[in-house]
């Protein structure tokens, strides 16, 4: 679509006014969704898993703090990554500015990822990163919420991510080298981004994003909510301000970095 140019303030006013009642709609849809999903059912979890974090080994209820309510970021890190995933660290870096805010409204807010601690310390020293990050590694706790998947899962098409099943990954993907990947000759999308993690694209695609909560009720934990895939796409910052920008995403592939990369590439 074109936009018009050359228009009057007045006309400008007119189509603004138009849009302005459609976004009105949406943000009443939104919220009428936020009370959707405050009102699903809860699970109890009774599974005791265990974290690593910078203050030792701890349970999922240990990381509520003291709180009655927890935000988990499923961060794609597993442990054959040399770099986190760069999507989920371009979210990431707005986590630094509202975590505290969460923490003083009665909501814990961590990332988990499969990788060791001292993978997830050393990465965020080089993002310049505060916020909380846990390393869930050893523990069933990503594969339990959808967020890790088993080679086998991966070969015979047993994956479930974001509520669908997926088909078999094609077997030529698993003959490729690293090297290969970042050879300019692969120049697909999933094979640049799995290059910037130091993995081929089976490696890469085993950990997925996500964002669960949890609630905290009468000691008992609760898990009662989980998004994946595009469901996280109000919390990637940078394209909620694209989407007001004139030229919006405006993309054609993979133009994001680790923030530290941009201009050395």
């Amino acid at each position: 679509m074109t936009a018009q140019l050359n228009a009057t303030r007045q006309q400008w006013l007119a189509a603004r006014l138009d849009l302005l009642e459609e976004e009105k709609e949406l943000t009443r849809q939104s919220d009428a969704l936020a009370m959707k999903r405050q009102q699903l059912p809860r699970v109890r979890i009774d599974k005791q898993y265990r974290f690593d974090t910078d203050g030792g080994n701890v349970s999922l209820k240990d990381l509520f703090g003291g709180r009655s309510q927890l935000l988990v970021y499923h961060f794609m890190f597993g442990p054959d990554y040399t770099a986190g995933c760069p999507s989920c660290s371009s979210i990431a870096d707005g986590f630094n500015g509202f975590f505290v805010h969460l923490e003083n409204h009665d909501v814990a807010f961590w990332a988990v990822s499969r990788a060791p601690l001292s993978k997830l310390e050393a990465f965020k020293r080089r993002m310049d990163w505060s916020f909380p990050w846990a390393s869930s590694f050893g523990s069933d706790f990503n594969g339990d919420f959808s967020v890790w998947f088993s080679p086998d899962q991966q070969r015979r098409g047993e994956i479930e991510y974001n509520y669908r099943r997926e088909p078999p990954a094609p077997e030529p993907l698993a003959g490729k080298t690293v090297a290969e990947w970042q050879s300019r000759d692969s120049e697909a999308p999933i094979t640049q981004i799995a290059a910037m993690t130091g993995t081929d694209v089976p490696t890469y695609t085993r950990d997925r994003p996500g964002v669960s909560a949890f609630e905290l009720i009468d000691g008992a934990v609760y898990h009662s909510y989980s998004s994946y895939a595009r469901g996280l796409d109000g919390l990637w910052g940078m394209y909620q301000w694209l989407d007001r920008a004139p030229k919006g995403r405006n993309e054609t592939g993979i133009w994001w970095r680790h923030h530290d990369r941009y201009g050395r590439e």
